[in-house]
C-alpha cells in the first residue's frame, strides 16, 4: 500500500490543522494505521493510532484532548485533527500502516510509511 500525507502548514499557537493521508494500492486488505511525528534531532514518535474498523483509538499523553484520529475506509483516508497546537508540536508528521485489525503503538510495528508533511507552530 502507498501512503500520501498532506495538510501540514504553518500556524500560530492555539491554531488548528487537519492532516490527511490517502492510501492507494492494496487497500482491500485490513490495515491498522497511525500518525507519527519527528522533530529535528529527535526520534520518530507515535501521536495516535486507530484500528481497522475505526472504533478503537490510542493517543499519547501529548495528543490526548487536543488531537483526534479518524479514518474513512470507503475513501481509503486517514485523518488527524489537531487543535490547540503548541510550538512543541512542530515536526514532520507521518502516516503509517500495517496489516491487521488492532492498532499498534510502536514505530517498528509499521511496514508502510507516507512521505511526511511539515507542521510548524509559532508562538
Amino acid at each position: 500500500v502507498q501512503l500520501q500525507a498532506s495538510g501540514g502548514g504553518s500556524v500560530q499557537a492555539g491554531g488548528s490543522l487537519r492532516l490527511s493521508c490517502a492510501a492507494s494500492g492494496r487497500t482491500s486488505a485490513s490495515y491498522v494505521m497511525g500518525w507519527f511525528r519527528q522533530a529535528p534531532g529527535k526520534e520518530r514518535e507515535l501521536v495516535a493510532a486507530i484500528n481497522y474498523f475505526g472504533d478503537s483509538t490510542y493517543y499519547t499523553d501529548t495528543a490526548k484532548a487536543r488531537f483526534t484520529i479518524s479514518r474513512d475506509n470507503a475513501q481509503n483516508r486517514l485523518y488527524l485533527q489537531m487543535n490547540s497546537l503548541k510550538p512543541e508540536d512542530t515536526a514532520v508528521y507521518y502516516c503509517a500502516a500495517v496489516l491487521g485489525t488492532m492498532y499498534q503503538t510502536e514505530v517498528r510495528e509499521y511496514d508502510y510509511w507516507g512521505q511526511g508533511t511539515q507542521v510548524t507552530v509559532s508562538s
